[in-house]
């Protein structure tokens, strides 16, 4: 698989394409990344690439003739266009499931957004989606960028060492994952679960099973609602609500 990020700021990638996960994606040849700098497809002595708004107000925008140059070259390298990402605060939250998505193209390409944006005609002259990482605000979609390589480098093929590890993260079923412990036994007073400590495969599966629904209905509800749930896990939620009136002497 290849990822093309066109940005601004290609220096700000360099550590992390040596590291982690990525790293070893790119080693095994698994995953090639290349960064492109937007600046070195502008055509003027300045190496100009953003302008006043139109209709006046604060802030620059990023000119659309470098990046739909940048996103040319491209395409012109790989024979054929990648699906395009565009960084922004109004595009379509990043999930999981869409990483999954992704990792199953050949070639994706993100241009990070920077400056008060990128001129609106890029979006349609490229047929980029918007992506967002959540509700806050960057200096530029560099980072973003980055939380969008890395999330589908770990989901390709022959890139974790277990294979189930990708399974088993929050977020790959709409539950958060439940809580994880390794030596020692007992910490500063306090100890890992029995139920972890049992041997016993199916109490361990049911712990965790409960945990993490214990663990979604008090950080994240939404992820429950309008959730088809098995009887398994209707059972065990309503033990949970109970424990939790018990403990709060029959208020939740």
């Amino acid at each position: 698989m290849r990822i093309s990020i066109l940005t601004l700021n290609p220096g700000f990638f360099a550590g992390a394409l040596g590291e982690g996960m990525i790293r070893i994606a790119r080693e095994k040849r698994i995953l090639d990344v290349e960064t492109v700098a937007i600046r070195d497809f502008t055509t003027d002595r300045y190496g100009t690439t953003d302008d006043y708004p139109y209709g006046g107000g604060a802030g620059m925008v990023m000119k659309p003739e470098p990046i739909v140059r940048a996103f040319a070259d491209v395409r012109a390298r790989a024979g054929q266009a990648p699906r395009a990402l565009v960084t922004s605060p109004q595009g379509r939250r990043f999930t999981q499931a869409w990483a999954r998505e992704l990792s199953q193209e050949p070639h994706v390409a993100v241009v990070c957004g920077r400056y008060k944006g990128i001129d609106e005609r890029v979006i349609g002259l490229l047929g980029a989606e918007e992506i967002s990482i959540g509700d806050f605000v960057l200096s530029g979609g560099e980072p973003a960028a980055l939380v969008v390589l890395d999330a589908i480098a770990r989901l390709l093929p022959g890139v974790l060492g277990d294979a189930e590890s990708a399974e088993a993260d929050s977020f790959s079923e709409p539950l958060l994952d439940a809580p994880v412990y390794t030596r020692p036994e007992e910490f500063e007073g306090r100890s890992v679960p029995e139920a972890l400590l049992s041997g016993h495969h199916e109490q361990i599966r049911v712990w965790r099973r409960r945990e993490a629904l214990r663990r979604t209905l008090a950080r994240r509800p939404d992820l429950l609602r309008g959730r088809p749930l098995s009887d398994e896990d209707q059972r065990l939620l309503r033990e949970i609500e109970k424990e939790e009136r018990d403990e709060h002497g029959g208020t939740v």
